[in-house]
């Protein structure tokens, strides 16, 4: 038996969920695909990673009803951010009072994102989630794409969209190529406490032989990343609890007092994605399958929110007209604008990754003087602190 649906979406992360509560009102009918059992999207489990939340997307989280899912006191204020290199004191700064807000943003933890997402979906009519569910193939011609499940299932849909993380198997599938950069690295993220106030204040510190974040939550607490090769990494990993506190007081020179784990701690690789295209026949990448960021910016998930805006769009003008909601000239103008949105921005945290973890004396020569520069260049800072607060 074929179940028919308008759209299929694989994968039910934070941005497949989004795109399917965004369409849940036009008359669409969105089937979610997602290997994933229910309950571990009705209840995702602490992963370490807090996701950095622009103006602008915390105006599309509460229009999806997303926000109202979210207990106030998991919403930490960004309010404002430096950058460090190497053993200088010297940072430049980013602050809310360049700008027209009281913060540049907030800081949600990537769980209660998720599990947000699930509630605003879980009761839609139009939204059906389909779950434990494998895909073994699917095939696309001018009228709609068939989908073929491993339990033999089968699902047509007029447009299919890859929402399946930075090492999409469906943008695989599809033949699409990406260009990916591995830096060779791994972040390691968790909670801790501390004991000098963070101030609300986020940290890049891209010091000599490790890079260093901190993102500050409420109260005497922060998520901290830390980037070193993947053989330190493991070893920080299983470090004793109180051995590791120690030492990652010290990394951070004591700047936060004495410091205490807090939570568990979780590594992931450092792999930054950008989608060569974004769309196929009858067939479209969002989230991190289109355009997966270095997390020096932070802006992953708010470039996810905004390929949902900016195909959702689309999608609904199609529909209100009665044309093909699949058709190439509706998913070209998606391409094109999502490209738009996030080409600058990938490309240059791209350059400025590679250049602030270089460990060559002209890379530290130069990091040291571009971070200077920066700081007495006054339409650069305010510019960037705008990009922070209200991403686009």
């Amino acid at each position: 038996m074929t179940t028919h649906v308008d759209i299929a979406v694989i994968g039910a992360g934070p941005a497949g969920l989004c795109l399917a509560k965004s369409l849940a009102d036009t008359g669409l009918s969105v089937m979610l695909i997602e290997r994933q059992s229910e309950a571990a999207i009705a209840d995702p489990a602490f992963d370490g990673r807090e996701i950095a939340i622009t103006h602008h997307s915390a105006n599309l989280m509460q229009a999806l009803g997303l926000w109202a899912h979210i207990e106030p006191q998991a919403i930490s204020p960004l309010r404002d951010a430096r950058v460090l290199n190497g053993t200088s004191l010297f940072s430049l700064k980013f602050s809310h009072t360049e700008t027209k807000q009281s913060e540049l943003g907030f800081l949600i933890a990537n769980h209660h994102i998720r599990k947000a997402a699930y509630e605003a979906v879980k009761d839609c009519p139009a939204v059906n989630l389909c779950t434990d569910a494998q895909v073994k193939n699917f095939v696309a011609n001018k009228d709609n794409v068939s989908i073929t499940l491993a339990d033999g299932k089968t699902i047509q849909a007029k447009l299919l969209v890859g929402a399946d993380s930075r090492f999409s198997e469906t943008r695989r599938a599809m033949g699409i190529a990406a260009d990916m950069h591995d830096f060779g690295k791994t972040m390691m993220v968790c909670v801790m406490e501390h004991t000098v106030s963070h101030e609300h204040t986020a940290w890049e510190w891209f010091d000599y032989g490790q890079t260093l974040a901190l993102l500050p939550m409420n109260g005497m607490r922060a998520s901290v990343v830390v980037t070193l090769a993947p053989s330190e990494i493991a070893r920080l990993m299983h470090a004793p609890a109180d051995e590791f506190s120690q030492e990652m007081a010290a990394r951070f020179q004591h700047r936060l007092g004495a410091m205490q784990l807090a939570s568990t701690r979780h590594a992931y690789p450092l792999v930054t994605t950008y989608a060569k295209r974004m769309i196929g026949q009858r067939f479209a990448l969002v989230g991190d399958a289109a355009v997966g960021m270095h997390p020096v910016t932070a802006h992953g998930f708010n470039f996810g929110l905004k390929g949902v805006e900016t195909l959702s769009r689309e999608i609904k003008l199609a529909a209100s007209l009665g044309h093909d909601i699949g058709n190439n000239s509706l998913l070209m103008r998606y391409e094109r604008a999502h490209r738009r949105d996030t080409r600058p921005l990938f490309m240059a945290t791209h350059a400025i990754a590679k250049l602030y973890t270089s460990e060559i004396l002209p890379a530290r020569l130069l990091r040291a003087g571009a971070l200077r520069l920066g700081s007495r260049v006054k339409p650069f800072k305010h510019a960037v602190g705008a990009m922070l607060a209200d991403a686009r």
